[in-house]
């Protein structure tokens, strides 16, 4: 199975931009979303290194408790 990750924009330079998710930062590409607007501070949903859409912070909270009972339920 394929998950995307929630992260939030830390700093952008063109189509690469440094994301930060539970302290844990990546470089992923922004080019798959170039015809949006996206801003430090925007959270995005990535997968294998691209930003695939543009979430709300709620949005991105809401994933990460999903992934977090999904893996509590994993180590029960």
């Amino acid at each position: 199975m394929c998950l995307g990750i929630p992260m939030q924009i830390k700093s952008i330079d063109r189509f690469l931009a440094r994301c930060e998710a539970k302290g844990v930062e990546r470089d992923v590409n922004l080019f798959m979303l170039q015809e949006d607007e996206i801003a430090v501070g925007d959270f995005v949903m990535v997968h294998i290194g691209y930003a695939i859409q543009k979430m709300t912070e709620q949005e991105a909270r809401s994933a990460w408790e999903i992934y977090d009972e999904m893996l509590a339920l994993e180590h029960a």
